[in-house]
């Protein structure tokens, strides 16, 4: 799908079937430098299972045109614009790393838009190591191997090759997508706040061996959110969505279906 917003063109893969509003509608929200990419093998599963599905590409990633938003505000208030551009009433919110900041911010501005919300691989804080931001912004390529050092237990091997390098090909994409992004998720600081005003259904998933957060840094989120449902993938790193699709993708149509 295709659309304008604010004279920009706006992409979100909607698994090749037109809106229908009278379905549950799942937003897939992407973490730094990403793009809708990273949920080709959940966004089917959900559609066949009678979900309207939007992975989104925020401003400058994937197809959708920028410049980049520079802070984890801006995206959450845009969010709300793309939301309302649709006519949406309520929504599922299911977001990976930096897509978990974006949620939280929405969900203290705009809560009573929300019906569920998925946190993956997420944090109420999300403090980027100084050393990545600075070779992000110069372009530099070993920002990129740090990010698969960070996320990635030992040498997985993915299908079609490891997702973050395949994004994220360019010393444009580095400095002017990833870089910005680093930053606007080390300046954020709202979510201690954010994460206390949540009052609906709500369910984390963490890989066990996950360097970026860790398991320790997850449970201490979950713990932050009242009745929450937690489930931790054994032998899955940052990716979860794509080391561990399948069993991530049951789990959280477990949750979405109580």
């Amino acid at each position: 799908m295709i659309f304008e917003l604010e004279n920009k063109s706006v992409h979100a893969s909607d698994a090749g079937k037109e809106l229908d509003h009278k379905k549950e509608t799942i937003i897939f929200l992407h973490g730094s430098g990403l793009s809708h990419i990273v949920w080709s093998l959940v966004e089917q599963f959900f559609s066949n299972k009678n979900f309207n599905v939007l992975s989104i590409d925020l401003p400058g990633h994937g197809n959708s045109e920028g410049p980049c938003l520079k802070t984890i505000e801006e995206i959450a208030e845009w969010l709300e614009k793309v939301f309302i551009k649709l006519k949406f009433e309520k929504i599922i919110l299911v977001g990976h790393s930096q897509g978990c900041l974006e949620m939280l911010e929405y969900s203290n501005k705009y809560k009573n838009r929300l019906k569920k919300l998925v946190f993956i691989g997420g944090s109420y804080k999300m403090p980027v190591n100084q050393d990545l931001i600075d070779l992000a912004e110069s372009g530099d390529t070993d920002a990129v191997k740090l990010m698969m050092k960070w996320g990635y237990e030992g040498s997985k091997k993915f299908i079609g090759g490891n997702p973050i390098k395949r994004i994220i090909q360019s010393p444009r994409d580095i400095s002017q997508i990833l870089g910005v992004d680093l930053v606007a998720c080390n300046n954020y600081v709202n979510g201690s706040n954010a994460v206390k005003t949540i009052d609906c259904p709500t369910m984390f998933v963490f890989g066990a061996l996950d360097k970026m957060v860790n398991i320790e840094v997850g449970k201490k989120f979950a713990n932050m959110v009242d009745n929450s449902t937690t489930h931790i993938i054994d032998g899955c790193g940052h990716m979860i969505m794509i080391e561990k699709a399948f069993e991530m993708r049951e789990k959280v149509l477990e949750f979405l279906q109580k």
